[in-house]
């Protein structure tokens, strides 16, 4: 904390008066289900995005980063509450906490003081563990306690995920935010993304580690991949609705799907529904498993849901298949999946202890021989949502 206090001093002249953290996340199981309606299991990791900051005097909004050369100044009098507004040679990572500020200025709320802002993260960028989400939460969390709106969570979580629809133009769900804001260490987060209720279910895995393995092959959700598959899916639903009227694909239990699915007549969003029609029962079972503290079925539940996302969903790739598959093969390892949107980014794994180290060697080792690249493997730490630190 010190070096960044020394950086933001370095840049600003200025010392720092605040310090706010909200955490990246890796999904346990439950992917491309939350803009469906339906389960995801989400935990808040260890890492993620720090936001240090402190008044100005000079009627703007300036914008630093230790992760990216370039900086931003904006007036007050200029913010934008729309991307259009927003200047144009405004860097791009700056969109994600300009498009938070962009949220509360449409609720009425007005900024009449100027602020420093330095942020700094150690979540792995493009890795799929929600680097983007985690610096959306930390601007929401850090302006709501500035401004004393008196906000929720959960509100954060919405206004992080409007951020991102409009900025990035991402139709993400709502999981990555929900995951930063409202994370609680050594829990993990069974929410219904239609209707935001949640549990936070310990997660008790006695000689058994969470394992997140990176491609460093980075996805790129803004390429289009990601919001065909949001369009694929509302294919589903319109075609499924003219014989079983629903709103969204997670209102379908399997029997369901297995009774009305032929009135899906494109094949690509047939497989699409089928994939997240089994994943939501999936996720259920997964829970279920964990808190009957039967780590194999959960497990196995990872496998299978990974094989749905390989082949129905189409969003994993050389890489991701890579890492898991060779995982899959490994003794000691209970279960691997893609986690995260996809098209590259991590797995997670759950490895008994004896374990992870031949997890490592074997999985990096096949993984280099396959695509040239090499991986990094992080021992997940579940740890809280957004929080201020004593500055």
């Amino acid at each position: 904390m010190q070096d960044l206090k020394a950086a933001f001093e370095a840049h600003y002249h200025n010392p720092v008066e605040r310090v706010f953290f909200a955490p990246g996340r890796v999904n346990l199981i439950g992917e491309h289900t939350d803009y469906n309606g339906g389960f995801v299991f989400p935990c808040a990791l260890s890492f993620g995005t720090y936001l240090l900051l402190a008044k100005n005097d000079k009627q703007t909004l300036r914008f630093c980063s230790l992760n990216m050369p370039e900086t931003a100044t904006i007036p007050l009098k200029e913010l934008p509450q729309t991307k259009a507004e927003a200047p144009h040679d405004l860097p791009s990572w700056v969109n994600y906490p300009l498009g938070c500020i962009a949220q509360f200025l449409k609720q009425g709320y007005r900024f009449t003081q100027g602020y420093d802002l330095l942020y700094s993260g150690d979540v792995p960028a493009g890795a799929g563990l929600s680097s983007s989400a985690a610096i959306e939460v930390v601007t929401a969390f850090a302006f709501n306690s500035l401004m004393q709106a008196g906000l929720s969570r959960t509100d954060l979580a919405k206004i992080g995920q409007a951020s991102e629809h409009e900025t990035a133009g991402v139709q993400c769900g709502i999981m990555d935010q929900f995951a930063s804001a409202q994370g609680k260490k050594n829990h993990a987060i069974f929410l219904q993304c239609n209707t935001l209720d949640f549990e936070l279910v310990p997660v008790e895995l006695q000689g058994i580690k969470v394992v997140i393995a990176n491609t460093h092959s980075p996805h790129h959700l803004d390429s289009g991949a990601y919001n065909a598959r949001v369009a694929q899916c509302h294919t589903a639903v319109e075609q499924l609705s003219t014989v079983h009227p629903i709103s969204c694909l997670a209102e379908l239990t399997q029997a369901d799907f297995d009774t009305y699915s032929h009135a899906i007549s494109d094949p690509i969003a047939f497989r699409r529904a089928r994939h997240v029609v089994g994943e939501v029962e999936r996720t259920r079972k997964a829970v279920a498993a964990l808190k009957q503290g039967d780590i194999t079925t959960f497990g196995r539940l990872m496998n299978e849901s990974h094989i749905s996302l390989r082949d129905d969903y189409e969003v994993t790739g050389k890489e991701l298949d890579t890492l898991a598959e060779t995982a899959w093969q490994v003794e000691g390892v209970l279960g691997s999946r893609m986690t995260g949107g996809g098209f590259g980014g991590c797995i997670v794994s759950l490895v008994r202890d004896e374990a992870i180290n031949d997890f490592r060697r074997i999985v990096g080792e096949n993984y280099t021989k396959q695509t040239g690249l090499t991986a990094d493997f992080y021992i997940a730490e579940i740890g809280d949502g957004a929080k201020e630190i004593c500055a």
